[in-house]
């Protein structure tokens, strides 16, 4: 068992403060409820930011603009909805060589956000079309948006065309997640207590349909091999698949409460979910054990009051590109930052009513939405990272864990090659 530093002193935590806001414009029709951020996501390229600012729409800025305008005009960016706004049916008249601020009009309140970039090389795993409606292009940008109503509606970033409406989930799809390998393969979650799988590049078809979810699905994640799917909901339970095969590979049992997100880490070797439990466990996904936990309430609660404190409830967390940071929203208003090896926030900041949030592709920021349809962003908190890390990312971007860990190496050279907290 690999040794770490003790429990840092709540003395030492940093306190992080925002280095940019989007806030949302207040809708003339403003209400008690449809305005709210439920997701927010950067390209895989880091060219675009998104987020629902809730009412329908969804807006898409330039990320390195967005970045420029923190610096030069301070934190706040109030943003403008009329503004280059494109309609349900907008088509081309979008440079792509010039990323442009825009707003889609989705028709029906955005739940779930995700870009997907292709691969021309990889092909469709529907070998008997050989005609397809859209031939996507290496240069190609999509944007995935789950909506209130069961539908899936596919747009073309640069131009704010509907290329696909996809229209088999019966209830909310709450979240959305390309394989990242570049196949255009998209898993949407919902409410009517399915995931479901699509093929983009054989114009939307629906491959599979897995089923194991007794109640809501709120949450799913790719690995970074797209070979595993982690989906959690409104259960104790985090489901594990076999994206090759479309069945179930294991359960992780541990948490006390609806487990509402998931995330792997850069190499695939850990898994992080966040539970009403209060809890952030993070797992080895091959194994189905336990390395870390994150508590945000003290001391935690027994079992049997995991869900009886509502300030406690974590809502949402990112796994940071370094493979260093986790960074979890809670509703007791902080959002925190944690070293995978340490139980201790390293750096926390104030956040009222955060619903999701996201690390930049860069891993140097975090973007967090509200309730209120607004972004706020932190840095990530800097850290040098050990020869140990470095040679434990390394190895899995050749390898899978199951093979790292039946090497013909020596055991302590194996231990230090394995996560073990």
């Amino acid at each position: 068992m690999a040794s770490f530093p003790p429990r840092v002193n709540e003395k030492e935590i940093v306190r992080s403060r925002t280095i940019g806001e989007l806030l949302a414009p207040v809708a003339p029709f403003d209400k008690k409820c449809g305005h709210e951020n439920w997701t927010v996501a950067f390209a895989p390229d880091g060219s675009y930011f998104a987020w629902s600012q809730g009412h329908r729409t969804v807006k898409l800025v330039p990320w390195s603009q967005c970045l420029k305008n923190f610096l030069l005009h301070g934190t706040k960016n109030i943003t403008n909805s009329s503004n280059s706004r494109l309609s349900r049916q907008n088509s081309d008249g979008v440079s792509k060589n010039r990323p442009c601020e825009h707003v889609i009009d989705c028709g029906d309140i955005v739940w779930s956000l995700a870009f997907g970039s292709s691969v021309p090389e990889k092909q469709s795993r529907c070998v008997n079309i050989e005609w397809h409606r859209f031939q996507f292009g290496r240069d190609q940008l999509l944007l995935a948006t789950g909506l209130s109503n069961g539908r899936i509606k596919i747009w073309d970033v640069y131009t704010g065309k509907l290329l696909l409406n996809l229209m088999d989930h019966t209830e909310v799809v709450r979240d959305l997640t390309f394989a990242p390998d570049g196949s255009l393969i998209l898993v949407s979650a919902s409410r009517d207590k399915t995931l479901r799988v699509w093929d983009l590049k054989d114009d939307g078809n629906m491959m599979k349909v897995l089923r194991g979810h007794q109640n809501w699905v709120y949450s799913c994640s790719f690995s970074p091999d797209s070979a595993m799917l982690c989906s959690v909901g409104a259960s104790k339970a985090v489901f594990l698949w076999n994206m090759d095969k479309y069945s179930m590979i294991r359960k992780l049992e541990g948490h006390h409460n609806d487990v509402v997100a998931c995330e792997f880490s850069p190499d695939g070797a850990l898994l992080a979910t966040a539970s009403h439990d209060t809890r952030v466990y993070v797992w080895d996904p091959h194994v189905g054990s336990i390395l870390m936990e994150f508590g945000h309430l003290f001391p935690p609660p027994t079992p049997i009051f995991a869900g009886g404190s509502n300030d406690g409830w974590v809502r949402a967390l990112s796994f940071s590109h370094d493979g260093l940071h986790i960074a979890s929203l809670a509703d007791d208003k902080m959002v925190r930052f944690w070293r995978i090896n340490e139980d201790c926030p390293v750096q926390v900041a104030t956040l009222s009513n955060g619903l999701c949030c996201a690390f930049s592709t860069d891993g140097s920021v975090l973007a967090a939405g509200t309730s209120d349809g607004s972004v706020y962003f932190w840095p990530t908190p800097k850290q040098v990272p050990s020869l140990q890390h470095l040679c434990r990312m390394s190895i899995r971007r050749v390898m899978p864990t199951q093979e790292a860990q039946r090497l013909p190496l020596p055991p302590k050279l194996l231990a230090f090659l394995c996560y073990q907290m």
